[in-house]
């Protein structure tokens, strides 16, 4: 390996929806090496992902991120893909008669930001979705530009447009070992070892590990299990918007022809290759069949992923306080890939030292949003680390 081969400008630690959209923004002004643990990117959240595009689901800052997000993914630039990333959908949410107070918040929060999104009568609802129970369906909102994402397109025209800036992707890597050496970090990877002055962890379910090698304060992340499967789908459902219950108990739309279906479950994981949990899919299917007329009879298919989040709940980008030239871009929880434009944008220029983009800036999002100093833990002792 020449010294050329093992050294860049930039590192980043994860090639998921993340770490690729970082890779291809810092590209445009660095030298830029991508390190994934897998033999291929985007095998764990970013594969698994649900590829909803909502401005009205997450925490204010998720949302505002969402919102500065949107024009690149309904007008990229020229060349970054070959078919239209956003397609349409539209969102419903649904409530239960002793649900009201909850929804009424929603469409209160909602309309502060999204002034589009509005209430649906019950009959309303059901002409759009004729699955709908009348005995369980009481108010409903609506969100008319919520959008289904394809998720690989965009994931993969984010390592096109960076390859094509000179970045490097190294799969099967996973990381060894992190140490700050002069100037340098030095990351010890299963294919090598590589240097370079900054390096972005962008690990998802697995950033806090990263910054235990690196003997960096963790954030406290936590991975949550999410289960999802895919049912038969009812005829003549292929338009139907997304449907979400306002208490998240569960959610389902139309996928290639099937209906994906979730509990909408949250259940605290260390990070691994998630799974579809037997239990969350039988108290998924009750759900579904209380709320609609839909029976399951049969799963096509079933999968896991695992959503991070910080403590707050809101995304993580910045250098960490602790450790020039460590960045963290972590805790996108289930909204990484709807917020990824954003967040790439965001972590580019909190890398060359610049301010926010406007675009963000725009949406009301400052660097204080998004810092790593908004909470730290102590690092692990040389007897706790893994």
């Amino acid at each position: 390996m020449s010294d050329d081969d093992d050294r860049a400008e930039v590192i980043i630690i994860g090639g998921g929806i993340v770490g690729a959209g970082a890779a291809c923004e810092i590209s445009k002004f660095a030298r830029v090496l991508i390190l994934e643990a897998e033999d291929t990117c985007g095998y764990h959240a970013t594969g698994r992902s649900v590829a909803s595009f909502t401005e009205n689901y997450g925490t204010g800052v998720i949302r505002r991120l969402a919102m500065a997000s949107r024009d690149f993914l309904t007008a990229p630039p020229e060349g970054f893909v070959e078919a239209p990333i956003l397609g349409p959908r539209g969102m419903i949410t649904v409530a239960r008669a002793d649900q009201k107070d909850l929804i009424d918040f929603e469409l209160d929060r909602a309309r502060a930001l999204v002034p589009s999104i509005h209430a649906l009568t019950v009959d309303e609802a059901i002409a759009r979705v004729p699955v709908l129970r009348r005995d369980y369906l009481a108010h409903a909102i609506f969100e008319p530009h919520s959008m289904d994402v394809d998720v690989h397109l965009l994931h993969q025209g984010y390592l096109r447009a960076a390859r094509s800036r000179g970045a490097r992707v190294l799969t099967s890597a996973a990381v060894t070992g992190l140490v700050r050496i002069g100037d340098d970090w030095q990351v010890e990877t299963r294919k090598g070892t590589f240097r370079a002055p900054r390096v972005v962890n962008a690990a998802g379910a697995w950033a806090d590990r990263v910054a235990d090698l690196a003997g960096v304060r963790r954030l406290g992340l936590q991975p949550l299990r999410r289960t999802v499967f895919n049912i038969p789908a009812p005829e003549n459902s292929a338009a139907w918007p997304l449907i979400n219950d306002v208490g998240e108990e569960f959610f389902f739309k139309p996928l290639s022809g099937q209906i994906m279906v979730s509990p909408a479950d949250a259940t605290p994981s260390d990070p691994m290759d998630a799974w579809a949990d037997e239990m969350d899919i039988a108290i998924a299917a009750e759900r579904l069949e209380r709320a609609t007329t839909i029976t399951v009879q049969r799963v096509t298919h079933s999968w896991g992923g695992l959503r991070t989040f910080a403590p707050d709940g809101s995304p993580v980008a910045g250098e960490a306080p602790d450790a020039p030239g460590f960045f963290w871009l972590a805790g996108q929880g289930g909204y990484g890939i709807k917020t990824s434009p954003a967040l790439s944008a965001a972590i580019a220029a909190l890398v060359r030292g610049a301010a926010l983009p406007e675009t963000l800036q725009a949406q009301g999002i400052s660097a204080d949003d998004l810092t790593p100093a908004r909470f730290l833990v102590p690092a692990l002792t040389d007897e706790e680390r893994p």
